[in-house]
């Protein structure tokens, strides 16, 4: 937080939900921390929801389970529907473009300056892997980045933290993650490198740090 100087006094904060484990716990320790918090912010969670759960018989609304859980911090949560997507040509990156365009468009129109998403470190080292390895590129998603001409930030305050240590955090306070229900949630590049990731840290555990270190040491006379 005080690394990239997240958030200042008067900002009003968006948190973007999915459901995972990892959105909800963003969403209970800021609300934490906005009341120790030495500026004052406001906080508002928003829900995009698929329609997944519509096509399974008697499977529950997954935003009701969200806005049940977060209730108990006392968070309201909102929820929009997705923007229309053709099922036919539905993959992770569409969807995933799709989603946090909408949430650009909600924070503009109802004037947000800052957008809080639940990523990291683990979330950071595998997009490192997966541009790397899909495309050809060297980058990451990055703990605070100003878009829009500084009208707008991407801030993902537990970019320090792995997911073991997200985990931890979400057991303390009794989060359970709601299902996605994505027929595509497990067969994913992701799920791939993150098999990958995990396979190499059971060989070599201090590889995590290692990797997640390397990405603020680039040593540029030494690359192509």
């Amino acid at each position: 937080m005080h690394d990239y100087t997240m958030f200042a006094e008067g900002d009003r904060v968006l948190v973007g939900v999915s459901g995972g484990v990892d959105s909800l716990t963003l969403a209970c320790v800021l609300k934490i921390w906005q009341k120790k918090a030495p500026i004052h912010f406001d906080l508002t969670v928003q829900y995009i929801a698929h329609d997944f759960w519509r096509k399974y018989g008697g499977v529950a609304d997954p935003g009701e389970s969200i806005s049940r859980q977060l209730r108990k911090v006392s968070l309201e949560v909102s929820i929009a529907d997705e923007w229309p997507i053709n099922e036919a040509d539905r993959t992770c990156y569409l969807c995933s473009r799709n989603r946090r365009s909408q949430l650009f468009d909600i924070a503009r129109k109802q004037g947000y300056n800052k957008i809080a998403l639940g990523h990291h470190k683990d979330d950071l080292i595998e997009t490192f892997m997966l541009n790397a390895i899909y495309s050809g590129n060297i980058s990451t998603m990055v703990p605070r980045q100003d878009l829009f001409g500084g009208t707008l930030s991407i801030v993902r305050p537990m970019a320090y933290l792995d997911k073991d240590e997200v985990g931890a955090i979400a057991a303390g306070l009794q989060l359970v993650a709601v299902d996605s229900l994505c027929p595509l949630a497990a067969d994913t590049r992701r799920e791939k490198v993150r098999s990958l990731l995990q396979t190499l840290y059971q060989e070599e555990p201090a590889a995590r740090n290692s990797l997640f270190a390397a990405l603020a040491n680039v040593r540029k006379d030494y690359l192509l």
